[in-house]
């Protein structure tokens, strides 16, 4: 890796260094969430050449999914993310080391993963208990992670913008962070937010989750299981997850200088 031969990841050398690839193919990183923001993640991380990426996520493509996520297309629906975006990774790097669980993680499943080999982590998942007990176990390991904050029912990708969570504002999910993480004597976090106001979604039940389940097949946590079903876009989570990893491709990389 960032040797005198042209290669795939030349352009990015031109930026970065010899270094900083260098360092980038040594570092080992961790996708929770292989939904809209964390897919685009970790494409992202790969297409910039990190060397090794593990995907947490235990849950399946659904036909509501082909509007944002990127591993997403009418051959997929039915397949788990992970199994998908793995596929789609080392199409992307052969070299890639790829390790997948399909895990829900929790703080019941939570002793069955070790952070400590991460150079950095997505929190790219949406339920804030999964959040919490990841950001408090990656902060007492002293592992770097970065956590997403709300992106369903935003509609403007301007509006995102990276800070510590105790800096934040306007985000429902940011500000149940703040107060949470505070309890926890937690002093900073890392996040991507919006400063957008939510958009107010419709209650159609024609097109609801709610009253019309399209869950595939062997599916576990259903939509049908949220207290609120949000709108999302093709932009505003992507962005998101470019955002999340650009954050970590130039940590990493400055780690040995570039």
């Amino acid at each position: 890796m960032g040797g005198g031969k042209m290669n795939q990841f030349s352009r990015t050398q031109l930026l970065l260094g010899t270094k900083g690839m260098q360092s980038l193919h040594a570092a080992r990183g961790a996708i929770f969430g292989i939904g809209g923001v964390g897919g685009y993640a970790a494409e992202a991380l790969v297409r910039s050449g990190i060397g090794a990426i593990d995907l947490y996520d235990d849950d399946r493509i659904c036909i509501t999914n082909l509007n944002r996520q990127l591993v997403a297309t009418r051959k997929t629906v039915g397949e788990y993310k992970v199994d998908a975006m793995t596929r789609r990774l080392l199409e992307i790097n052969p070299n890639l080391l790829i390790d997948t669980k399909k895990i829900f993680y929790m703080p019941g499943t939570a002793e069955d993963v070790d952070l400590s080999p991460y150079d950095y982590i997505v929190d790219a998942v949406d339920t804030v208990t999964a959040k919490l007990e990841l950001v408090a176990r990656a902060h007492a390991l002293g592992v770097p992670i970065i956590s997403a904050m709300g992106a369903g029912n935003k509609l403007d990708p301007t509006k995102l913008k990276v800070a510590d969570i105790y800096e934040t504002s306007m985000c429902p999910l940011a500000r149940v962070m703040r107060r949470e993480l505070r309890k926890r004597g937690i002093p900073h976090l890392k996040v991507v937010y919006s400063t957008e106001i939510p958009v107010k979604t419709s209650d159609d039940p024609l097109i609801s989750c709610r009253y019309h389940c399209v869950c595939p097949p062997g599916t576990v946590r259903k939509c049908t299981v949220r207290r609120d079903i949000p709108g999302s876009t093709a932009f505003v989570p992507p962005v998101m997850g470019l955002i999340m990893a650009g954050e970590i491709v130039r940590t990493l990389s400055c780690k040995i200088g570039g």
